[in-house]
């Protein structure tokens, strides 16, 4: 299997799968001198895990990270950066029943036909297990980046038919004391009460989250095939269950006249800025130093609680009935793989920008 890395200096290459002894990574350029906080780390590991919500998947693990080298006393020594979580509540018998059939949404059946062989219980390396490794790197990332004062948020903006009326900038704070991560308690209460009636039907939903970065100095991204945009997009698309992504106004700007979308130039605070952030904080694939706003798109859990029609490797209708431990809506735990695919992509593109001038080197 190839394409288990992501990042070009700043790298990471994952293994392992859902029901394995482990899932693990290698962080790859990692700038020596850089302190590690480790609690950090913890916390956003904690962020991740379904932590006894109705809405997550009852699988319960420790997820303690374990680094095997490129730390010493604390401190990044420059080596490559490995490290594991062990899987102590994995269940793979809870798919036996599913070892000849192709359940509906999942890649049982791409994989069937690239490797010619099911695939491995509770989704092998397809299955979101795999993302806990991207947060263990992307808080290495976002400990580098936030050394120079760049932070990443992101909130809940829609799940399901309930979304936020209006877009905007909201504190950690107002995020952070809410259940869901959508800082809008109205539409979160009616999120909830959405969310409990599907786990009561044992169906699923997907939801939308938003992401800002800021302070994210001018000049960030590669103008052709290594856009900011681009590796962003490229980052969080290859997030499971995500379907969409766009920066800036996105595809709206598809209905807007370029009077209305163009974002014109003034000078304040002694600098030259943008009026409006049409753009999301970037042109040209080139970070404008205004924030950086994206949003990402997840599908509905493909797993149902519910019994599900199908066929098995021979083209025999079957019912698939309800086995394993499943989301009723990945969108809140997600926020944070979110950040940290992004933390990654800035991390890399910072240390390939110390590339782009002889001044760099001299």
């Amino acid at each position: 299997m190839a394409s288990n890395s992501f990042g070009k200096i700043f790298r990471l290459t994952t293994f392992g799968e859902s029901h394995g002894p482990a899932i693990g990574g290698v962080i790859d350029g990692c700038p020596a001198g850089l302190l590690i906080n480790t609690d950090q780390i913890k916390h956003q590991l904690d962020r991740r895990k379904p932590s006894g919500k109705f809405w997550a998947t009852p699988r319960n693990e420790n997820d303690k990270v374990e680094f095997l080298s490129g730390i010493t006393n604390g401190i990044t020594n420059g080596a490559p950066i490995g490290f594991i979580i062990k899987n102590q509540n994995h269940k793979p018998e809870d798919y036996d029943d599913y070892s000849t059939a192709f359940r509906p949404s999942h890649a049982d059946y791409s994989w069937e036909l690239k490797y010619g062989r099911k695939l491995e219980s509770g989704g092998g390396r397809q299955s979101a297990r795999e993302t806990i490794a991207r947060v263990v790197a992307g808080s290495i990332a976002r400990q580098f980046i936030a050394s120079r004062q760049i932070s990443i948020e992101s909130y809940v903006s829609a799940i399901g038919p309930y979304a936020l009326a209006e877009e905007a900038e909201f504190s950690s704070e107002e995020i952070s004391q809410t259940a869901l991560g959508c800082p809008d308690k109205k539409v979160e209460k009616k999120m909830l009460a959405y969310l409990g009636e599907l786990n009561d039907r044992g169906d699923t939903s997907g939801g939308i989250i938003t992401c800002l970065i800021k302070n994210v100095p001018a000049g960030i991204g590669e103008p052709i095939y290594d856009k900011l945009q681009a590796r962003l997009g490229y980052a969080m698309l290859s997030i499971n269950a995500v379907k969409g992504f766009e920066y800036g106004d996105g595809f709206a700007a598809a209905a807007m006249t370029g009077s209305n979308h163009n974002d014109p130039f003034t000078r304040s605070d002694h600098r030259i800025h943008p009026k409006s952030n049409h753009a999301g904080g970037i042109l040209g694939g080139i970070s404008t130093g205004e924030v950086i706003r994206f949003r990402v798109a997840f599908k509905p859990v493909s797993t149902l609680m519910q019994p599900q029609q199908s066929v098995d490797k021979a083209g025999i209708g079957i019912t698939l009935q309800p086995a394993g431990r499943h989301d009723v809506c990945v969108v809140p735990r997600a926020r944070v793989i979110v950040e940290s695919m992004a933390a990654i992509v800035l991390a890399d593109l910072i240390i390939l920008s110390k590339t782009s001038s002889a001044q760099d080197f001299k």
